[in-house]
């Protein structure tokens, strides 16, 4: 299979995915045999029920998980361990923000890392705050924070490292619908504004049709794979209520009941 000459392209042949189910030593498949190409620049969704590989494969893409077998590329280099090429961004911000420091210090502290000099991190940040709209709460901790504004530190964190990819892994599953619908508008517009790799994992139709430009449906585990691509051509901002939002929503949904 040859690879688009689009930069930041992930490629994914007979990906492969094993585990020991019983103390003799049988083998199972969590996920077998996935093909996929997921261009630069692109918002591909992983959408499939809860158990079915979604978050494995996402780790496996982000080094996090060793491959059992197949290819499992970036611009043609094999992934074999986390990179800054590609970020993480987890359901709960909890787990990766610092309680003691600050919002600013938050967004700063990879830049910090990497010696970056104290004016320019101050650009870096003072951007990305802007651009999440956390400009008025970069003095607070984040435990002063609402769960929605938590995301936002977390994103405005990984777009300071400047990460080609973006790995999200449900990040908006523990907020409450109204905050939900809010990230979703946002992470489009910063999406389309930064023109990031972004990969997004939801067991949520909606959510996949309302962020997807692909949306690929992952098969009951185990030995999971991708059975399925809808190519999304709905225009941004998306309405929910529309006619064709809707029929692609019970295309997908008539997938499932299946």
């Amino acid at each position: 299979m040859t690879l688009p000459a689009t930069r930041h392209t992930i490629h994914i042949e007979q990906l492969r995915k094993t585990y020991h189910a019983t103390a003799n030593g049988d083998v199972h498949y969590i996920i077998k045999d996935v093909d996929l190409v997921i261009r630069g620049g692109e918002f591909f969704v992983l959408l499939g029920p809860s158990g079915c590989g979604k978050s494995t494969l996402l780790n496996m893409i982000a080094g996090f998980i060793s491959k059992s077998g197949g290819q499992l590329k970036v611009d043609n280099r094999e992934i074999e361990r986390p990179g800054r090429d590609r970020a993480m961004i987890f359901q709960q911000a909890d787990s990766s923000l610092f309680p003691w420091l600050t919002v600013r210090e938050n967004v700063e502290f990879g830049l910090r890392m990497s010696n970056i000099p104290k004016t320019q991190r101050r650009e870096i940040s003072e951007r990305y705050i802007q651009l999440v709209g956390l400009n008025a709460h970069e003095g607070k901790f984040p435990k002063e924070l609402s769960g929605g504004m938590k995301q936002r530190v977390q994103l405005a964190r990984v777009l300071a490292n400047d990460s080609a990819i973006l790995l999200m892994d449900e990040p908006f599953g523990a907020l409450d619908a109204m905050t939900r619908r809010t990230m979703q508008k946002e992470l489009v517009n910063i999406w389309k504004e930064t023109h990031k790799t972004v990969i997004f994992v939801t067991h949520d139709i909606q959510e996949a049709l309302l962020l997807g430009e692909r949306i690929g449906i992952m098969s009951v585990g185990p030995s999971s794979n991708i059975t399925d691509i809808y190519h999304n051509t709905l225009p941004y901002p998306r309405n929910m209520s529309s006619a064709e939002f809707n029929t692609l929503y019970d295309r997908i949904q008539a997938h499932f009941e299946e």
